[in-house]
């Protein structure tokens, strides 16, 4: 009951208990004074009815005129009529022969009687006493005046009543206290120390258990909760949890870290985490009760939003948020669109030449003597086309993990020292002079693999050098296992395209890297074929002056090395 404490019922409850007390102890008490009152007043009505009877006795009716009493004197005649009355006319009077005092004193005792009295309306005592002759005094009083005694004493008792009601309050108001006291010192979470009465044995008994019942479930939902929070703090992907209403309830740090958003305090409408249309769209049709699916840009990261909204009869009551990185699937899908355009150009630029040449021929528009010449200009594209196409098988088999090759030992200096004997021809066209130093190291990988890195990395430096300029290639033992030198003194490479030259087709001067041939597809697969064996690339080069590359090769393909260590 609201509004309502204990002590105060019990405060109530005491006063009135001592107050209903109090009342029925007075109105016994007012009770035993009306009886003791009567009962007096009735033996001094017997009394003076025996002191009148015998005044009557000696003086007749004379006697009864001169006495002076408060009482009514009645004189009644053996027969009942009667003879006087200090108060009415007897003549007036009816026969009072049946009347039960009058009665008692013609039988000899002295009579008495309580009765209501018509002609006095009021509650009237009698006592009679019989005479001689056989007649009968009787006197009467009315009992108004055992209430005028009674009155007499209401003010005494009134302030007894006062008193008594001030003390039962404050008496009332301590022990309501002492009563409660020990209830409001219990310790509830330690309800088996509690000293309190016996009568709260069964309820501090069930508290315990109560609260052994809590601290289980709460340790149990502790646990759930440190372990649901490990594992969505541990997720890359992003988890927001939120209310009907658009709230955040709970999220994770990948929420926010793909958000870029701020730790939110307090209660947080999601919005606030993204204002991107793509987001907001998504938080509105998953509060419609609706699924979404978005693509968010952040920072220039891809982030996918799925939004599944929570139901409970028929109403949208929250719904969950995941949220994905797809960044480097998209990168990976521009590649492939990117790559497949080059692939297209590429193909498309050799087989155009090829188709026009042979059209020319069909139309037998090309003299005798010039069919060499034009059928050379065939075959060179040709082999462009070939080259091309083993590139990009290549690559494939680098991107598979080029299956179907063994790893076995390979001394890299050595190995070197072939590459370069392989492309002795081309670096005396070019007027370049390529040196191979260093000591022996012997590596764990794929013999093909490496030849191949070796020699595209040996032949860029010779393509793109200068005459009488150098390619010197130097083997060397490093921490991990072995590390790789080719640098060149040719052309450089422009800062801006340092890091993107071993992207798929890409070529810092295009019509310079198709005069002097070549796939776009070299240093592509120079870094594949090092990722393959685990190891790392640093490039360092200056435009105008030359171009380093520098493998770092575990000794063990599969094994990571960083680059620098």
């Amino acid at each position: 009951m609201g509004g309502q404490t204990m002590t105060g019922r019990l405060f109530r409850a005491s006063v009135a208990v001592a107050v209903g007390v109090m009342a029925l102890s007075i109105l016994l008490f007012l009770g035993v004074l009306y009886q003791y009152f009567t009962n007096r007043m009735m033996d001094s009505l017997a009394t003076e009815a025996t002191l009148v009877s015998q005044g009557v006795e000696l003086q007749g009716e004379d006697y009864l005129d001169g006495l002076r009493t408060e009482s009514r004197i009645t004189w009644v005649a053996s027969d009942g009529t009667v003879l006087y009355d200090s108060v009415t006319d007897p003549a007036d009077m009816e026969n009072h022969g049946d009347r039960e005092e009058i009665r008692q004193a013609m039988d000899g005792v002295t009579g008495t009687a309580r009765r209501y009295s018509s002609t006095l309306a009021q509650q009237t005592l009698y006592a009679t006493q019989r005479l001689d002759d056989g007649s009968v005094i009787r006197m009467a009083s009315a009992q108004s005046t055992v209430w005028v005694l009674l009155l007499a004493m209401v003010q005494p008792v009134l302030v007894i009543l006062a008193l008594a009601l001030l003390l039962s309050a404050l008496m009332a108001r301590r022990l309501a206290r002492r009563i409660i006291q020990p209830i409001s010192d219990l310790d509830l979470e330690h309800p088996e120390a509690c000293d309190a009465y016996d009568e709260l044995a069964p309820l501090l008994g069930r508290l315990r258990r109560q609260q052994e019942t809590i601290r289980s479930q709460m340790a149990a939902l502790r646990q759930r909760q440190q372990e649901f929070a490990a594992l969505t703090e541990n997720m890359s992907e992003g988890f927001l949890l939120l209310d009907g209403q658009g709230h955040v309830l709970s999220h994770n740090s990948g929420a926010l870290r793909l958000l870029n958003a701020g730790e939110p305090v307090g209660e947080v409408n999601a919005l606030v985490l993204n204002r991107s249309e793509a987001f907001r769209r998504g938080v509105e049709e998953l509060l419609e009760g609706r699924q979404s699916r978005q693509m968010l840009s952040v920072n220039g990261r891809f982030c996918q939003m799925l939004a599944n909204p929570v139901m409970e009869e028929g109403k949208t009551a929250g719904g969950v948020i995941v949220l994905l990185d797809v960044t480097e699937a998209e990168r990976r899908e521009e590649l492939r669109r990117e790559f497949t355009a080059n692939v297209s150009h590429e193909l498309k630029t050799p087989l155009t030449s090829i188709s026009g040449i042979a059209e020319i021929m069909k139309n037998g528009i090309v003299k005798g003597q010039d069919v060499p010449g034009f059928a050379a200009d065939i075959y060179q594209e040709a082999q462009r086309l070939i080259a091309l196409v083993e590139d990009i098988i290549r690559l494939s088999q680098l991107d598979e993990g080029a299956g179907g090759l063994e790893p076995e030992p390979v001394e890299l200096l050595s190995l070197a020292g072939e590459v370069a004997a392989r492309l002795g021809d081309a670096a005396r066209q070019n007027q370049v002079s390529v040196s191979v130093g260093g000591s022996a190291v012997e590596v764990t990988g794929l013999r093909r693999v490496l030849d191949e890195i070796l020699y595209n990395l040996c032949e860029n430096a010779i393509k793109y050098n200068r005459p009488g300029g150098r390619v010197t290639v130097e083997v060397s033992p490093a921490p991990q296992g072995a590390r790789v030198t080719v640098s060149d003194t040719g052309i450089g490479i422009p800062a801006q395209d340092c890091s993107r030259v071993f992207e798929r087709f890409y070529r810092v001067d295009k019509s310079h890297s198709r005069a002097i041939g070549g796939t776009g597809l070299g240093l592509s697969i120079v870094k594949h074929g090092v990722q393959l064996h685990g190891g790392q690339i640093q490039l360092d080069s200056r435009e105008g002056e030359g171009t380093t590359i520098t493998l770092e090769l575990p000794a063990r393909m599969g094994e990571r090395v960083t680059c620098g260590e």
